[in-house]
């Protein structure tokens, strides 16, 4: 596909605006043909994608260890913290779990949340792609607030109903399929189906068949990354490692150039989104280095279900939802453990009156912990497996 052939992305705000890309230029245009051309010329770095990514991360970074202290002690005032017992505790215990959670500020995910919109808002360039992820992390971050209230409120690990999450979840995913697909820019990350190892569609003109697959992939991670938040550092240790693989995938394919090279879907616009990705590292280093073993601070729904939420969005933009199963491998583990536990568990109540369990509990994680694995034991090992299917899935680039 020619350049030219590829529909145009819309960027907002106009150039006029003071965001630090359209500051920046339009320095260098009131500068342009006067005796300040030379030094206000390195104003032209801001045009890098790379570098506005690392400076997204960097802002990101450093909001979060300046907030972080504020936000827990807010939390703390607030009593937003985890008073009831999770799951862990109400299945009976785990033994090798020394220090208690009970009173730990949740909600942290406020952190994350804010961090990441600010410092993408002022590192990336305004366009659909970069808009519609922004506002559904607000979205799911607000569903996921929700949900941790109620928690609090209720004093019980339940907290909103599962049909109220999920819901608002798949009406989210539904919008951003319909949305994709109405726009003649994007129509083809829906309509037309990828898959790892294989350099063309699989299935053109496909509209419903892509938007199942959008909802799943969303409403999937959305809920998976919430499944695996439950060891201190777990969920964002392993998001932090799947992000670095959308960060690679998402320059690769805003660039012309390197998507026509290794043979991937070329998303105009898409480049922008590595900013976004950019912010993403850097909110969730900062906050993993409060939420590290003793966690000091939880992301709570409010991160998790948010989190998961945009890497879905993310690997549907770029047009590669199932090589995000293989670069989330510990996420998919993580729900289908529970998935296969629950009916599991309920079909065999139904056959022979008993209830009978595949893991000695889900999700996964405590499976590990139930066998004597100490925390940090799990937590460093699951790094280790994210790792190995972030290298699988960024090996999908040159194996087609």
């Amino acid at each position: 596909m020619a350049v030219d052939d590829v529909p145009a992305i819309h960027y907002w705000p106009s150039r006029h605006q003071s965001m630090l890309f359209y500051l920046s230029q339009y320095i260098q245009e009131l500068a342009a043909d006067t005796e300040w051309a030379d030094p206000f010329s390195f104003l032209r770095v801001f045009r890098y994608i790379t570098f506005r990514s690392a400076g997204a991360a960097v802002t990101a970074l450093g909001l979060s260890w300046l907030l972080a202290p504020k936000v827990i002690a807010w939390l703390r005032e607030l009593k937003f913290g985890q008073e009831y017992a999770d799951k862990a505790e109400e299945s009976g215990g785990i033994a090798a779990r020394v220090l208690s959670k009970r009173g730990t500020p949740t909600m942290g995910g406020v952190l994350i949340v804010t961090t990441m919109d600010l410092s993408a808002l002022i590192w990336a360039r305004w366009n659909e792609l970069v808009l519609l992820t922004l506002l559904s992390l607000v979205v799911l971050a607000g569903l996921g607030f929700y949900d941790d209230y109620a928690k609090i409120a209720l004093q019980n690990s339940r907290g909103a109903k599962s049909c109220i999450k999920l819901s608002v979840q798949t009406l989210l995913a539904v919008f951003i399929g319909i949305y994709l697909w109405m726009l003649p820019a994007t129509s083809r990350l829906i309509t037309d189906l990828m898959v790892p190892f294989y350099k063309y569609p699989v299935v053109t003109g496909a509209g419903a068949i892509g938007l199942i697959v959008t909802v799943l992939m969303i409403v999937g991670f959305s809920n998976a990354v919430n499944l695996t938040d439950g060891l201190d550092g777990l969920a964002i240790g392993c998001t932090l490692i799947v992000t670095v693989v959308l960060l690679v995938l998402t320059y690769i394919a805003g660039n012309f150039r390197f998507a026509s090279y290794l043979q991937v879907p070329y998303v105009a616009g898409a480049g922008e989104l590595t900013v976004f990705c950019g912010a993403m590292l850097g909110a969730g280093l900062g906050f993993l280095w409060f939420n590290c073993h003793p966690a000091r601070v939880f992301m709570g729904d409010t991160g998790s279900l948010a989190l998961g939420g945009a890497l879905g969005i993310l690997a549907v933009l770029i047009h590669q939802p199932f090589v995000l199963l293989i670069a989330g491998g510990v996420f998919v583990a993580e729900a289908a453990s529970v998935v296969c536990q629950t009916g599991y568990f309920k079909y065999t109540r139904r056959r022979y009156g008993v209830g009978r369990r595949i893991f000695l509990m889900a999700p996964l994680h405590h499976h590990f912990e139930k066998k004597g694995w100490y925390e940090s034991q799990v937590v460093t090992r699951f790094y280790i497996l994210c790792v190995l299917c972030a290298v699988v899935a960024l090996s999908t680039l040159k194996l087609r």
